[in-house]
């Protein structure tokens, strides 16, 4: 065997990482066709292997079905998740599917008399147990007299480091959602495309679109101190902290100019956009940061025009973005258009957020191209949870690479010849005697083979279509080889 010293990049792809695949739970609602559909899809092209079935109203069925009662949703949802949870300590992400409700209500201590965030209110769950948890007390006379409640801070705002539920509370919930089945399927689809081109080494176009409002009363102040934070600097965890009144509108515009600085130095493509104008009409774009329809230019056909590459992101400053994935024509924009339209991973919020709850542009953009999960960029970047936040998507989509400059022995554990093939490759182990479990996927993330190999087992590959393919042993899912059947 050929040991190396070398420094070398190591790249960590969600697709074959089995860590991560382990760590992610869907949440199948059997009373919904979608759901059951959406959740089959999902996990059979990700193999993800842990899956609960709950039983509740169906959300696909009648958009009223949207919003789930606090009593059924600790009956039919919270307590078997619970009991799962408390029994599976590596869960780290949790998917929900099309067909699962949005929005609770009844909630103690919650704003407009108990409204949230279904998914938030998940991703929450075990923070009221921990000594280190800050519950933020948040009114704002502006939205009523009924807008007075709680949420927590969330522990993984800002981080630096990848979450883990042992380290940080809580779990990073993502759903897989859109107006139609068919939406909710093709987020999968561009995430898996996007780390197929990663893999591939097909590399990403298109500009990251950051379209701030100049309007004069919302300007660009504090420049200096984005992202904004309602956090003291002497902050002790788990201190009580509290929200009066909405931060200033402009911080976003500033934030946004922040990201811009941050892409612009890792030479990625933006457009920072200053005009009146509400932009539209672009080339397919990989990621999109804007103030949607409460922009005071907001043109809907604009919007609507928007499209979007495999593996793009994006955020809206828009209170009720997500209060529905049904087709409506009233009220604000609605990120289930994005989705529709392309984006592979979004955040929205069923009900007013606050500025202080939207997502901040400079952590998002900054993480999400760092390599980090679809899933840890958003909650980066996000100040609150058991809020009003929903993040659509595939949690463990990755479209960026991740690389650390390290000093290691490099040992390839097998190798694949030849390559390209047409008819048959050799699979040679390098000092492995026992037998080994060889996995293959295609360039959109499916596994076509998966087979019981020994040293120079020769595998039958006529049978697939020409092009590229990953093979992978399972007992080393970090190490990959890629190869061409022609």
């Amino acid at each position: 065997m050929k040991n190396i010293m070398l420094m070398f990049l190591v790249f960590s792809n969600t697709l074959f990482s089995q860590s991560i695949e382990s760590r992610v739970l869907v949440l199948k609602n059997t009373n919904s066709p979608v759901s059951i559909v959406v959740t089959d899809d999902y996990i059979t092209r990700r193999n993800i292997t842990k899956v609960l079935n709950i039983s509740c109203q169906n959300s696909a069925l009648f958009d009223y079905n949207e919003t789930i009662s606090y009593s059924n949703f600790t009956t039919q949802i919270k307590t078997p998740l619970l009991t799962y949870l408390n029994s599976h300590p590596e869960i780290d992400f949790i998917v929900l599917t099309k067909g699962i409700p949005i929005r609770i209500s009844g909630v103690p201590g919650k704003t407009f008399n108990g409204i949230c965030s279904l998914d938030s209110y998940i991703a929450g769950m075990g923070y009221e147990a921990s000594p280190t948890t800050s519950i933020v007390n948040i009114s704002d006379i502006n939205y009523g007299a009924t807008f007075t409640g709680e949420a927590y801070l969330n522990k993984f705002w800002q981080s630096t480091t990848h979450f883990s539920h042992a380290k940080f509370g809580g779990h990073l919930v993502t759903r897989l959602d859109g107006y139609t089945q068919a939406d909710a399927i093709a987020l999968t689809t561009r995430s898996l495309q996007a780390e197929a081109n990663l893999l591939s080494g097909i590399p990403t176009t298109g500009n990251i679109l950051l379209d701030t409002d100049p309007t004069p009363w919302m300007g660009y102040p504090n420049p200096n101190n984005q992202p904004y934070t309602f956090v003291p600097s002497a902050y002790v965890a788990g201190q009580t902290l509290t929200i009066t009144a909405e931060s200033a509108y402009g911080d976003i515009n500033s934030d946004m100019n922040k990201a811009k600085t941050g892409l612009l130095a890792k030479s990625i493509p933006v457009q920072y956009d200053t005009t009146l104008t509400f932009v539209g009409n672009m080339p397919p774009l990989k990621g999109y940061f804007s103030w949607g329809s409460n922009d005071n230019n907001y043109s809907k056909p604009n919007y609507h025009s928007l499209t979007f590459v495999a593996g793009a992101i994006a955020e809206t400053a828009v209170s009720t973005s997500a209060r529905t994935f049904y087709e409506t024509n009233w009220g604000q924009s609605k990120i289930a258009d994005l989705i529709s339209q392309g984006v592979t991973g979004v955040k929205g919020y069923t009900d007013e957020p606050l500025v202080q709850g939207v997502a901040s542009p400079s952590i998002l953009f900054d993480r999400y191209t760092k390599g980090w999960t679809l899933a840890e960029s958003f909650y980066a970047a996000s100040r609150l949870v058991s809020w009003m936040d929903i993040v659509v998507g595939d949690p463990i989509c990755r479209a960026y690479q991740r690389a650390t400059v390290i000093n290691v022995t490099e040992i390839s554990t097998f190798s694949i010849s030849p390559n390209p093939a047409s008819d048959f490759i050799t699979v040679q182990l390098n000092d492995l005697s026992e037998k080994q479990e060889l996995q293959i996927y295609n360039s959109i993330g499916q596994l076509v083979k998966d087979i019981i190999v020994t040293n120079e087992s020769k595998i039958n590959v006529s049978n697939l279509v020409n092009g590229i393919y990953f093979a992978r042993l399972k007992s080393n899912f970090n190490q990959t080889h890629k190869f061409i059947k022609q």
